[in-house]
Parts: C-alpha cells; sequence; structure tokens
C-alpha cells in the first residue's frame, strides 16, 4: 500500500491510524523504517511514541543506537523499543542491543531504521515501511 503524505500533521495522523492498526503477537512486533536521511523515519517514530501515550522527549537513537521507552498500562505494547542502525556494520552488532532478547518479548514494539544495515540478521518485519521526501516536501510512504 502506498500514501502520500503532505505535511508533518498528516504524518502524525497516518502513525496515530497506524498505531491503531498494530497488535501484540507470538514475538515482538517489528516495524522498520527504510528512507533516506531526512525522510522522516525518526519524525515518524516520535509521532508513533505520542500516539502510544510517552511523555518524554523522542530523539533520535543514532549516537547511542537504542532508546526503550516504557508505556502506560492503556497502550497495547509495554515498551517501544527504538533502534537506529545507521551505524551498525551488519547483523551481527544488533547482538550487543540484546536483539534477539527482545524479539522474544510480546510485549515490545520495535521500530527499527536502517534495517538494510542489518538485513543479514533481522527477521521478517511485521510491517516493513519506506518513506521517500518528494520535492514539494512531501513524503511517499510505502507499506509492505
Amino acid at each position: 500500500m502506498e500514501k502520500r503524505i503532505e505535511n508533518l500533521e498528516a504524518l502524525e495522523q497516518e502513525a496515530r491510524n497506524f498505531i491503531h492498526a498494530l497488535a501484540p503477537g507470538e514475538k515482538a512486533t517489528l516495524v522498520t523504517l527504510s528512507g533516506e536521511l531526512g525522510a522522516g523515519k525518526t519524525t515518524f517514530t516520535q509521532a508513533l511514541a505520542q500516539a502510544l501515550g510517552v511523555a518524554e522527549t523522542v530523539t533520535s537513537p543514532t549516537f547511542v543506537l537504542e532508546k526503550i521507552y516504557e508505556l502506560p498500562a492503556s497502550a497495547p505494547f509495554r515498551r517501544l523499543v527504538h533502534i537506529d542502525a545507521y551505524r551498525l556494520n551488519g547483523g551481527h552488532e544488533l547482538a550487543s542491543l540484546g536483539f534477539s532478547e527482545l524479539m522474544k518479548d510480546v510485549g515490545n514494539l520495535i521500530v527499527l531504521e536502517w534495517p538494510e544495515r542489518v538485513a543479514n540478521m533481522l527477521p521478517p518485519a511485521t510491517v516493513a515501511i519506506t518513506l521517500i521526501p518528494e520535492a514539494d516536501g512531501a513524503r511517499t510512504m510505502t507499506y509492505a
């Protein structure tokens, strides 16, 4: 499915709609976000976090690689795990983040930016999203 997202407000609304379509499964829910620098991956994750009730400021984990946010009891998941794989040099580096253990917990919603950097060790995503910025400031968002 492909959608054109006109502006930041529309991206935030898309994140709210998306989170309502997700439900925990038999293991962690893995959402991957692909797109060039500035495509809106972190902005989409921030909107997801807000829709899930995260009160603290959500920033890109580019330098710390991973941030974990506890979610309120009203959320469909217990934790939002935000991983930025941009600085990783292959899937084997996910081990230092405890990725295998994170994937075993059905209460985790894992949002992973730059999945192509760790594709050799990544299980199939529950949902794979690609964001493509357009010249007019809009974004094309593709779900797979």
